[in-house]
């Protein structure tokens, strides 16, 4: 079903979107980076994904906080989202600032919106959208406010249906055949408490699962606020949504369940950012660029074609202005201007790819690689961030079960070899 916007629907809602996290388990890849600038797919961004569901639910005033490491997250936004002159469209960067209220860093996510309310009040919206920028998935928001009007809410929470296993990393929501919410329990790790948690039948069975099934409701993270909730919410010290604000609300406020049931990813450790890429060079990924309807945006740049001279793949994702020689990939993402030389290997490998192309001649120092693979590489369950300089005959492979290393030009975390930005691996180094 497709939910067509009221007349009022853009200037009535507001979507903010968190990307001051540091991003800690997704280092080495946050080192130079905020977390929602990790390239994605070979030519997106991890913050493009929330920005075009927005984009693509009619949400046309969108604000972006942002705090650690931010200058390449500012800049892909400044030169990617540009709305005419004549268009009430705007995507604004919110840096973490002093202000005569404060001058401390955002604390948490709730931290974050207080410190810019005056910011967000100064619209007339009566409904603010506050969604992560790290997060791979698709959803049209207008059913989600539409469900939130709807029901008489104050707040909605969007949660997605998980198994016992999964239910242990989340925050888990119990609530009625109406999807009220009567309870929140942070990462229940007690069976005995969990039980008690589970989806009710009815409400299973409503949403297509048998009605036994034993499932629970995750947040997602996304939450649809009343204007009046926000501003009473956030009059207090309380500095995170999950941990402090949501918990709080449930016993004074009438909060609800939206129900997600389609594919949604948690971008937050090496292994899920590495294997959510992967399964983008599947047959069938679970998330599609492809989707009718539901268009990802993102920087638009002036790249050639890509060049192969003979090469074998299976299953790769191959972007724009890349060079491939006589190689082999099996199960690759390769991002832009991805250069490969001839006699190479990839398998279960993310290539982002470089900033600039250069030949031999322009390598800024003597007997350093160029940027991209040398020539007689074998490279597997490997990350390889942008600009770094692979030389030739190079062997990376990580152990099965091998735990966290910091090496020389490379680290190794979830058992990923990761070749960090701008990173020198020398001629016939093994990994």
């Amino acid at each position: 079903m497709t939910v067509q916007p009221s007349s009022s629907f853009k200037s009535n809602t507001l979507a903010i979107i968190m990307g001051g996290g540091a991003g800690t388990r997704l280092f080495p890849l946050t080192k130079e980076r905020a977390k929602p600038a990790v390239p994605l797919g070979g030519k997106y961004r991890l913050v493009d994904i929330p920005i075009s569901n927005c984009l693509n639910s009619g949400l046309r005033g969108i604000y972006i906080l942002t705090q650690f490491n931010s200058t390449s997250l500012h800049r892909h936004i400044n030169e990617t989202y540009k709305f005419d002159d004549f268009t009430p469209s705007f995507v604004e960067i919110l840096a973490a600032q002093q202000t005569p209220e404060g001058s401390k860093w955002y604390q948490g996510t709730a931290d974050a919106v207080r410190q810019n309310m005056r910011y967000f009040l100064e619209h007339p919206a009566k409904y603010f959208v506050i969604l992560s920028g790290d997060q791979l998935y698709r959803m049209d928001y207008r059913h989600m406010v539409q469900q939130h009007i709807d029901s008489g809410a104050e707040i909605t929470i969007g949660t997605i249906p998980v198994n016992r296993e999964a239910a242990s990393g989340f925050g888990i929501m119990l609530t009625d055949e109406k999807r009220h919410i009567s309870e929140f329990v942070e990462k229940p790790g007690d069976p005995a408490v969990l039980d008690t948690l589970r989806i009710p039948a009815d409400l299973l069975q409503s949403i297509g699962h048998p009605g036994n099934e034993e499932l629970f409701q995750a947040s997602m993270g996304i939450y649809v606020f009343n204007r009046e909730a926000l501003e009473a919410c956030l009059d207090n010290d309380l500095i995170d949504f999950g941990k402090n604000i949501i918990p709080e609300a449930i016993r004074t406020r009438k909060v609800m369940a939206y129900i997600f049931q389609g594919y949604w990813e948690d971008i937050g450790t090496i292994r899920a950012f590495f294997e959510a890429n992967l399964d983008m060079a599947d047959t069938t990924p679970k998330y599609s660029f492809y989707a009718p309807g539901g268009t990802v945006y993102t920087q638009p740049l002036c790249l050639p074609a890509s060049v192969i001279h003979s090469a074998k793949m299976t299953r790769a994702m191959v972007s724009d202005g890349c060079i491939l020689g006589d190689v082999t990939l099996e199960r690759c993402v390769l991002g832009i201007r991805s250069i490969i030389q001839s006699g190479s290997t990839l398998r279960n490998t993310v290539m982002m790819g470089g900033d600039l192309y250069e030949s031999e001649s322009e390598v800024p120092v003597p007997g350093v690689p160029p940027i991209g693979v040398g020539r007689d590489c074998s490279i597997e369950d490997t990350i390889i961030d942008k600009n770094a300089r692979i030389g030739h005959g190079v062997v990376i492979s990580s152990k099965k079960g091998q735990g966290n290393v910091d090496g020389d030009g490379y680290y190794i975390r979830d058992g990923i070899v990761v070749v960090p930005k701008n990173s020198v691996i020398p001629d016939g180094t093994k990994i």
